[in-house]
This record gives structure tokens, C-alpha cells and sequence, in this order.
């Protein structure tokens, strides 16, 4: 991505932009990369890690000039899952206070999940637990060749409750019954057969080019019609086609074509010329 600027939207806990949990980058033309900065410890998630990340993505949500958001993970990991400590911690927690600690993380995956703009997980490294959740909760993801993935909480006795709507929409009932119940590694190659990965790439530096070229690709969208269309996949997902959905449809598209953007685009393209939105 051409022209990086650091954004100070979120902070983590200080100011210190090393021990920054979470941070932002932005370049001007409006692709913004949220990193994940727990590098020491794999990236992975306790209540401190989870309360900045949802802060980005509502910041994020009401932010002018954002064209699409990558998810990444600082120092080569995409994230291992749970803080070993922070599950220390919620062993000692009534089941009324885990239920309250669960709640920020499904809080946090619909903040993600709910973003208007085109949602990227970039993986490498592992992305295991609530990491492979958050993979799930974006639109698409992209992982280098060598990623592995797991749903390991079986193996610690528990279920992968909060990251499974996002799961078995991306993968399937069939698939997410089997890697829930198993807790197995599997490789890139595996998530791109289930649907989990949309992109395998060779190594690191190629997934810095796939984040340029999708970054470049969505430049020629019009931001309006990018959260249409992902508000439309969600009305019409698992829906019968009937009357109703026939009208809904309908009444979507003829909107589109009196609105701004689809006048804008409609004409450009008849007049052989670029539509306003394009930076390229």
C-alpha cells in the first residue's frame, strides 16, 4: 500500500506507540490496516486486547474517507487465540462475570462484522480460537501458504460459542461440526477448501501485494454500493424466492439507479470517463 500514514484513532492503553495493543494505518486514498500489537504473545486476545479492537472498529464504522479495512497481525502472527493468562483469570470468574466477558468479544466481532466498508483478514503465521474468529468476521480473507488454523477449545473443555455464527456462515455446519469437535491444525490450503480463506499466497511478501492489489481494486468502487451490497447479501442469504424477495430486490436496484452514486457511475461510464470516487 502506496503512502502509509500512522493515524492515532486508537492508543491501546498509553500513548506509547510501542505498547500500543491495537494500531491503525490509513494512506490517503482510504485503505486502513488494523494491526493487532501483542507481538511477545502471539498476538492473542485478552479483555484489554478485545476492548481496543472493538474501539477501532466503532471508530472506525463513523470514520470519513475508509474505502476498506484490512486485519493483520504485527510480528508475523496472525493471533494464537486466548492470553494464556487471561484464561487463568476467567477460571476463577463466576459464570455470570464469564458470560460478561464473552459478551465484549461477540460485541467485538459484530462491530468488525457490521463495518460498511470491504473487511480483509491478512493470516500468517497461526490463527487459532478467537483468532480464526475474527478471520471468519471479515468479508474475505487472504493467508500466506504457510498459515495453520484451529478451533482448539475442545481441547481445554470448552466450545467456540462466540466466533461460531461467523464460522459456520464462512465454512458450513458440516465443516465447523468437525473442526469444532476435533480442535485439529489445518493448513491454508484446507481453510481455501472450506471457504474459510479466499486467497493462499506464497510468503509474506506476497501478502503485502495482495493487500496493495485489493486496496487498488476497491478504489474503482463506489463506497455506497460496496455497503449495499454487503447489506443485500445479508437480506437475501438463506431467503426463499418468492414475491417478497422479488420486490425487495427490485426495490434495491431501482434505488441504486435514481441514487448519486449510480447516476455518477452510470454516466461516466457512458461518457468514458472515470467516476468520481476512482483515485487511480
Amino acid at each position: 500500500m502506496t503512502n502509509p500514514i500512522a493515524d492515532p484513532l486508537v492508543e491501546g492503553v498509553d500513548s506509547d506507540a510501542d505498547s500500543q495493543l491495537v494500531r491503525l494505518e490509513s494512506t490517503r486514498e482510504g485503505a486502513t490496516t488494523v494491526w493487532i500489537n501483542r507481538p511477545a504473545r502471539k498476538n492473542a486476545f485478552d479483555s484489554l486486547t478485545i476492548a481496543a479492537l472493538h474501539e477501532a472498529f466503532e471508530t472506525l464504522s463513523g470514520a470519513e474517507g475508509v474505502r476498506i479495512v484490512f486485519v493483520r497481525g504485527v510480528g508475523g502472527t496472525f493471533s494464537a487465540g486466548a492470553d494464556v493468562q487471561w484464561m487463568r483469570d476467567a477460571a476463577d470468574l463466576t459464570e455470570d462475570d464469564n458470560r460478561a466477558d464473552a459478551l465484549e468479544m461477540a460485541r467485538m466481532l459484530k462491530a468488525l462484522a457490521d463495518l460498511p466498508f470491504l473487511t480483509v483478514a491478512l493470516v500468517e503465521g497461526s490463527a487459532f480460537g478467537g483468532g480464526v474468529g475474527l478471520v471468519a468476521a471479515c468479508d474475505m480473507a487472504v493467508a500466506t501458504a504457510g498459515a495453520k488454523f484451529a478451533f482448539s477449545e475442545v481441547k481445554l473443555g470448552l466450545v467456540p460459542a462466540t466466533i461460531s455464527p461467523y464460522v459456520v456462515a464462512a465454512i458450513g455446519p458440516r465443516a465447523a461440526k468437525g473442526l469444532f469437535a476435533t480442535g485439529r491444525i489445518f493448513d491454508a490450503a484446507h481453510a481455501e477448501k472450506i471457504g474459510l480463506v479466499d486467497e493462499v499466497v506464497a510468503d509474506s511478501a506476497a501478502l503485502d501485494a495482495a493487500q496493495a492489489r485489493l486496496a487498488s481494486e476497491i478504489m474503482a468502487c463506489a463506497p455506497g454500493a460496496v455497503a449495499g451490497s454487503k447489506a443485500l447479501v445479508d437480506a437475501v442469504a438463506s431467503q426463499p424466492i418468492d414475491e417478497h424477495l422479488m420486490h425487495e430486490t427490485a426495490k434495491r436496484i431501482a434505488a441504486a439507479r435514481v441514487g448519486k452514486e449510480g447516476q455518477e457511475g452510470v454516466r461516466a461510464f457512458l461518457d468514458k470517463r472515470k467516476a468520481s470516487w476512482t483515485t487511480f
